[in-house]
């Protein structure tokens, strides 16, 4: 009997011992739920709710903000209509002012010349009575301003018929009839029309020679700046590939005043870079094209016959309408003979007189145009970009004579 006691104790402490167990496994399971739901980090995540799909609405075009009751909701801005963009602004270009009428403005800087020539032969001539020395030192003061023998000869004999006139003349009078007389021996009938424009469908061609040192590639961009005034569309040649800077210099030029340079490498051939140059130009249907030739010694019969080829090779393309000549007018009577020489290698067809505005003589114009027959078309008064002038000879004649 002892023995069935012991065993039903033993029992039910069993059975209370299990029930505890159990009433404490459910209870820590539920902590872990409540932590999860709490927003505590879990090695375990609760599942996720299993919910009906909502309906779909269109997306709103933003987002809205739920009004909170104790919150001042900001207005919203207001709508900015921003203007069209426009085009991106070009480069800024230089414009120059046309050829016409620039002597006349520039007319001040023969000044140094009329100290030589104009003021030194009125001064003689306004002389009560001109005597055979006085005659003498009108020869001497044309000389000296390098008019030539010939153009002296001349001027100082139709002087000689008027003297009974120079005798009575008032100033006014006197500076007219010298003015008159300059202006004949300038050679106002000569044609001094630029070749620069289209013919049969292709661009004018002008080829630029000299010798180094008359300021040859910058007579080259100022007189792309000239037509560019005048209103023709421009591509320039870079084919002094011999000198250092060259082709540097006239791309600055034609970059002012927004021209095409053509340039190829440095000591390449000439007649290749005018060749491209022409049709470069041919092909964008411009009106001219110039090219910058090469400028070294004009004594050397070798560059002298690549000059000539230069304009062999351009002539393949489109025929050359112009060759011009720079000539430093303060060389004197040396640039006649430069000029002689060019004559032989290529053909001539207008001189471009530089640095007239310094210690030059003018009547160099009246000797170079004498001895080659070939017409003065350009000078340069100064170093300003646009102080190439249209050669004009009864403006020219002015400035040398002065205001009396």
């Amino acid at each position: 009997m002892e023995y069935v006691l012991i065993a039903i104790a033993i029992l039910v402490v069993a059975l209370i011992t299990g029930v505890s167990l159990l009433v404490n496994r459910g209870r820590r399971t539920f902590r872990l739920d409540e932590d999860a739901a709490s927003g505590t980090t879990l090695t375990r995540p609760r599942p996720p709710e299993q919910t009906e799909p909502a309906p779909t609405q269109p997306a709103p075009t933003a987002p809205v903000e739920q009004a909170q009751p104790d919150t001042v909701q900001p207005e919203a801005p207001p709508e900015v209509e921003l203007p069209p963009a426009g085009p991106e602004p070009g480069p800024a270009f230089e414009t120059p002012l046309p050829s016409a009428g620039r002597l006349v403005r520039l007319r001040s800087r023969l000044a140094r010349s009329q100290s030589s020539l104009g003021r030194g032969l009125l001064t003689v001539l306004a002389r009560e009575k001109l005597t055979e020395d006085d005659w003498e030192e009108v020869e001497e003061t044309l000389l000296a301003a390098d008019v030539g023998v010939a153009a002296t000869t001349q001027i100082v004999e139709r002087l000689r018929t008027q003297a009974m006139v120079l005798a009575t003349a008032s100033g006014a009078d006197l500076r007219e009839l010298l003015v008159r007389e300059l202006t004949a021996a300038l050679g106002p009938d000569m044609d001094r029309t630029l070749g620069t424009d289209r013919r049969d469908g292709r661009p004018g061609v002008v080829l630029v020679v000299g010798v180094n040192g008359a300021g040859k590639t910058t007579t080259v961009g100022k007189l792309a700046r000239v037509l560019v005034g005048d209103g023709k569309s421009v591509v320039l040649g870079a084919a002094d590939t011999f000198r250092a800077a060259a082709a540097d210099q006239l791309e600055t030029w034609g970059e002012r005043v927004g021209v095409l340079t053509v340039r190829g490498r440095e000591g390449g051939d000439p007649a290749s870079v005018a060749f491209e140059a022409v049709r470069t130009g041919m092909e964008a249907e411009v009106d001219t094209v110039v090219v910058d030739t090469a400028g070294r010694l004009h004594t050397k019969s070798g560059l002298m016959d690549e000059l000539g080829k230069v304009k062999r090779v351009v002539e393949k393309q489109a025929p050359v309408t112009e060759v011009l000549l720079v000539l430093d007018a303060t060389t004197g009577q040396n640039g006649v003979v430069q000029a002689r020489v060019f004559t032989e290698a290529v053909d001539v067809t207008g001189v471009v007189l530089t640095k007239l505005d310094g210690t030059a003589k003018g009547g160099i114009v009246v000797s170079v145009q004498r001895e080659l027959g070939i017409p003065v078309k350009l000078i340069g008064l100064g170093e300003g970009p646009d102080d190439l002038a249209p050669f004009e000879p009864r403006e020219f004649a002015e400035g040398l004579v002065g205001e009396g």
